[in-house]
């Protein structure tokens, strides 16, 4: 089988490794970290600058969600092809926060409270009457840094003002969704869909703030970690019967046939799981630290080729060890990065640790340079938390260039809690509620 790839993250990178086990990959447009003849399997890696419209491939899978929002898809299918991705319809859920919460309720998916304004006047007339913390969404498209959570009024009526003026993120924030603060510990969890089955993939935690012990602005994203303690196979079940399925069933009902990725972002509240955002591709770094537990025994390049055609039958199986995922950011980011700088010790991470590229180019020379603001992922397996912690920092030592951050905590308090769980006999994340079983989580 032959896949083109549409993108170039470190989310691309990752399921060209994964994909390339069993499948010839072709990556559009690609990056400097792939197409090196790398062989993870019995596949092959190769980048081209050809238009996705002009690659021969049996199965096109779409990374990023612009494209997926521009009707990509659909241009791919109405040519014939056989697309993992939804088509403009379905990728509103991603294009339009306020769409999303409006087939949310429809569903009755729980959510948190909110409200959608383009007015400001009526966006500060209701800030004054909720109570902190405020939590202001730009409606469209924002790479990840649309959210601002604080308990300041004075910064939450600034930021609705540079939303919806458009100083701040154009004609995506000409609309904002105000919400309630939900409470309780985050889960991502991926899911492939044929339209009407969910079948997902081990879940994950991602860290959104940029600076250590969640303090700075929010960013695409720092860091993952995959499994996540206390999050077993019953919490999983519970979110696809409650949430996932709902959500399908609900696009069908609108007549779109939902064919690709969906990645839910959730709040394990004391009232249950409730949705915090949805996003319509694989989540970047979640991906990253998902993927390369993937089992031998799992053929992603055909799971894949299942879910694009409707016919989900088989489901993924996932190693028992751990993965950790560093984010490696350029100077400057999220608001203005830097680019250019040459990045040192590519070269001299050792075996045990995957270095997925994401925003890095060539220099005249042919050697990498920083090329936009998450530059590189830095992940690890091991067979705790803090073994691949430890993996996965040790390989970020090796990597330098010109103010160059990264987060020092991404899977700290995990890792504390899998030793507790080794020597209480209890996961540190279990909520006994959330879990309400008599066995608990695991």
């Amino acid at each position: 089988m032959k896949v083109c790839i549409v993108g170039s993250a470190g989310r691309e990178h990752a399921l060209a490794l994964a994909l390339a086990r069993t499948a010839e990959v072709v990556v559009v447009p690609g990056n400097p970290g792939m197409g090196r003849g790398d062989r993870p399997g019995t596949g092959l890696i190769t980048c081209t600058g050809s238009p996705p419209d002009e690659v021969e491939a049996d199965l096109f899978v779409i990374g990023p969600e612009g494209p997926l929002v521009a009707g990509l898809a659909d241009r791919l299918r109405a040519a014939g092809r056989l697309v993992l991705g939804p088509g403009a319809d379905g990728a509103r859920l991603e294009g339009s926060k306020a769409w999303m919460k409006e087939v949310l309720a429809a569903a009755r998916i729980p959510t948190a409270r909110h409200q959608v304004f383009d007015q400001l006047e009526a966006a500060l007339a209701y800030l004054a009457s909720s109570s902190p913390p405020y939590v202001i969404k730009t409606d469209g498209l924002a790479a990840g840094k649309g959210v601002l959570v604080t308990s300041s009024l004075s910064d939450a009526e600034a930021d609705v003002a540079a939303k919806l003026s458009g100083s701040a993120f154009g004609a995506a924030g000409r609309t904002v969704v105000i919400e309630e603060f939900l409470a309780g510990t985050e889960l991502s969890l991926l899911a492939l869909c044929d339209g009407r089955r969910a079948i997902p993939l081990s879940p994950a935690q991602d860290f959104k703030r940029l600076l250590d012990g969640d303090a700075g602005p929010n960013t695409g994203g720092m860091g993952a970690y995959s499994p996540v303690p206390g999050v077993g196979d019953h919490l999983v079940e519970s979110i696809v019967e409650t949430a996932l399925e709902p959500l399908l069933a609900e696009l069908r009902r609108r007549g779109i046939d939902y064919r690709g990725v969906l990645y839910a972002g959730l709040m394990l509240t004391e009232d249950g799981p409730k949705v915090l955002e949805l996003n319509v591709r694989l989540g970047d770094p979640e991906t990253q630290a998902v993927l390369p537990r993937l089992s031998s025994a799992t053929d992603l390049a055909e799971l894949c080729a299942q879910t694009a055609s409707g016919k989900l039958t088989s489901a993924p199986s996932f190693r028992e060890d751990t993965c950790v995922t560093v984010v490696l950011a350029a100077q400057g980011y999220p608001t203005d990065p830097r680019r250019g700088d040459l990045i040192h010790g590519l070269d001299k991470v050792q075996a045990g640790a995957t270095v997925f590229h994401a925003a890095t180019a060539l220099d005249p020379s042919g050697r990498v340079v920083t090329n936009g603001g998450r530059i590189l992922s830095v992940s690890a397996l091991g067979p705790t938390l803090g073994d691949a912690r430890d993996r996965a920092y040790e390989a970020v030592r090796h990597i330098s260039w010109p103010g160059m951050s990264y987060r020092h905590d991404i899977a700290q308090a995990a890792a504390i809690a899998e030793v507790e769980e080794i020597i209480f006999g209890r996961a540190g994340l279990c909520n006994e509620e959330i879990c309400s079983t008599e066995e608990g989580c695991m």
